[in-house]
């Protein structure tokens, strides 16, 4: 993802980040400055998503349907760009972390986010504006670190280049939140052959009996 530097994001500690190289792959590390972190991990981030080389192998992944189809509970999309608020209006609704990964296209600390491994039946919403944008059975687990989904809500999510050309970024259509990355034709079998890449910060969860 794209990054610039941010500053005393986090009480306690201060984020200093050096520009990375845009992919990884699962056998190296991003480079990260030494005091991107606090010598204890926590939720907070990792600079880039990893997408697989061509001549990797792919880790086995299962796709979890629920035991009865959800299909209720979505009413239709706001319009596009139907959510826009100022900066300053922004970081007032928002933690610091959802401030920074939403609007400042951040990225949390691979395999911390709380629906990495998470896979109850409901709906994901856009932790900024709340419009669904994921129905929980087109998530699957691809061990890439973060939330994968195969298909978002149709008209839900954007797609842009990176300035570099390299990856896709999607965002919500209705805030223009940030929300991960998508890849293409990583050989999953999954309907779609993508992997929508999503930070958990982005995303609100919605059981389906709610």
């Amino acid at each position: 993802m794209a990054m610039s530097a941010s500053h005393n994001m986090m009480t306690g500690f201060t984020l200093d980040m050096l520009r990375t190289t845009p992919l990884c792959s699962f056998n190296t590390k991003p480079i990260l400055s030494s005091n991107l972190l606090p010598s204890r991990p926590t939720s907070l981030f990792n600079t880039q998503f990893c997408i697989f080389p061509s001549n990797s192998v792919i880790p086995t992944i299962s796709i979890r349907q629920p035991k009865r189809g959800f299909s209720g509970g979505i009413v239709a999309m706001a319009a596009h760009g139907s959510a826009q608020k100022s900066e300053e209006e922004w970081r007032a609704v928002l933690s610091p972390e959802q401030f920074w990964i939403l609007r400042q296209k951040g990225t949390e600390y691979p395999g911390t986010g709380e629906y990495d491994k998470f896979f109850a039946e409901g709906v994901y919403n856009c932790a900024g504006c709340g419009t669904p944008l994921y129905r929980s059975i087109t998530k699957f687990n691809s061990g890439c670190g973060w939330p994968a989904f195969y298909e978002g809500i149709p008209g839900s999510i954007n797609r842009n280049p990176d300035p570099d050309g390299m990856r896709t970024e999607i965002t919500c259509a209705a805030c223009g939140g940030h929300l991960g990355h998508v890849f293409k034709g990583e050989g999953f079998p999954t309907p779609t052959n993508e992997r929508h890449c999503v930070n958990s910060i982005s995303l609100k969860f919605v059981p389906a009996n709610s």
